[in-house]
């Protein structure tokens, strides 16, 4: 999953993009709300944590714009804890959920997780399809019950095309969503972690689809 995190304090903005590089998902960042809107609009995001209080263009006007442009990912906000009027506020500017600071890092995690399951039409911490099993909360698949030991770009792959579940997910969505903006998009590393992923699953429960991509 690729995230998006726009916050002006430097630490804070580093210490997410780590703890959520650490958790295996592709993360980028802007400091300002000006760069937030601009990657938000033309990035495509599984979700955004949007900090209120920003320089340039504030959170809610960053947001409304988005929303008003059309874009539907999922947005965490921040907000000041002794602000209840800029939690209501970020709501109705299209917020999907918020996060009071100071925070814990493992709140965040979870809320993130909760939004990107709730955008895909997932209600579990766990998804199934057949044999394998995604526990996003724990960051495992298993097969008939077993752990299977995945690299982190193996694991990104098979979280995304199963929250995904019998969608065809082309391999440009995959890259534009599993790697930062510096990944070579000429290669064929798609293709390869599909292979390995059928080897190590012992399944065919990953479908290509000729000419468009891949199902499960």
């Amino acid at each position: 999953m690729r995230l998006l995190v726009v916050e002006d304090d430097a630490n804070l903005n580093r210490q997410l993009c780590q703890a959520l590089s650490d958790a295996g998902y592709v993360v980028d960042s802007a400091t300002d709300g000006e760069e937030g809107h601009f990657l938000g609009d033309t990035e495509p995001y599984d979700a955004v944590i949007l900090d209120i209080g920003l320089p340039e263009m504030d959170g809610l006007t960053v947001l409304e714009k988005w929303r008003a442009d059309g874009r539907t990912m999922p947005v965490l906000m921040l907000t000041a804890r002794d602000r209840w009027s800029d939690k209501v506020s970020g709501i109705d500017a299209g917020a999907d959920d918020y996060v009071a600071k100071p925070f814990h890092t493992e709140e965040v995690l979870a809320r993130l997780r909760a939004l990107i399951r709730r955008a895909a039409g997932h209600a579990s911490s766990e998804i199934e399809i057949g044999p394998v099993t995604l526990d996003t909360r724990q960051s495992k698949v298993m097969m008939n019950g077993e752990l299977v030991k995945l690299t982190s770009h193996e694991y990104r792959l098979i979280s995304y095309l199963m929250h995904h579940r019998g969608e065809i997910v082309s391999r440009t969505e995959l890259i534009e969503h599993l790697y930062d903006q510096d990944f070579d998009r000429d290669s064929n590393t798609i293709e390869v972690f599909v292979g390995r992923l059928r080897k190590k699953l012992h399944s065919e429960v990953i479908e290509t689809v000729r000419g468009l991509g891949y199902r499960m």
